[in-house]
């Protein structure tokens, strides 16, 4: 099985991601995980996008594509990744030279004003980088982390001003994206804004469709 989720952020992707890959045995590829794994084992890629990290440059999506060719297997849950048109194009084509194809796209939407309020109410550990939620998912002491006590923060791109920004982004990117995939009848969409478990089984009940 091949799927990609799309999100935007706030929305819960990652977290439904990370479990439906382990529940449905799929290698979860994250794009951000991916790099920095490739620069960490020094892969030729890898190299090349560090070249463009230390300069403080996007990598380009040639590289970035590398990074995704090297990691693929015949089951696999994409997270995040394509972002454009273009690397959804890059993508197909990385596919049909290997007779693989994708079998959905799931597209997990939620309202901004709910997405502000999810991110700006989440906080980040210094040392762990384990997230809470003030209101969702407290730590069970103020401002200090369950897993290794270590401070919690709020990032500066979980601030409100910074989440429009993010968001705005997102849809000007991706909204181009989701036409792309709904018109290869690829498109699935799940409601995000119920709970965490809500949305894990509207996930697999579209994954229980597909066989």
């Amino acid at each position: 099985m091949k799927l990609i989720f799309l999100g935007p952020p706030g929305v819960g992707k990652g977290t439904q991601a990370a479990r439906i890959a382990d529940a449905y045995n799929l290698d979860h590829i994250s794009t951000g995980e991916a790099l920095r794994d490739a620069v960490k084992r020094g892969t030729s890629v890898g190299k090349q996008a560090k070249s463009y990290m230390d300069q403080g440059a996007l990598v380009p999506d040639g590289v970035i594509m590398g990074i995704i060719r090297e990691r693929m297997t015949d089951s696999v849950l994409l997270d995040g990744f394509p972002r454009t048109v273009a690397q959804a194009e890059m993508l197909d084509q990385m596919l049909c030279e290997t007779s693989a194809k994708l079998d959905a796209v799931i597209s997990i939407e939620a309202a901004e004003q709910v997405l502000i309020e999810r991110l700006s109410g989440r906080r980040t550990c210094k040392q762990c980088g384990q997230t809470f939620h003030i209101e969702f998912m407290p730590p069970k002491q103020a401002g200090i982390c369950d897993v290794c006590g270590g401070e919690l923060f709020q990032r500066n791109d979980d601030k409100p001003e910074s989440i429009s920004n993010r968001l705005k982004v997102y849809v000007e990117q991706t909204a181009p994206l989701i036409e792309y995939y709904k018109q290869s009848g690829k498109l699935k969409t799940v409601n995000g804004e119920q709970d965490v478990d809500q949305v894990y089984e509207s996930v697999v009940k579209v994954l229980d469709t597909l066989h």
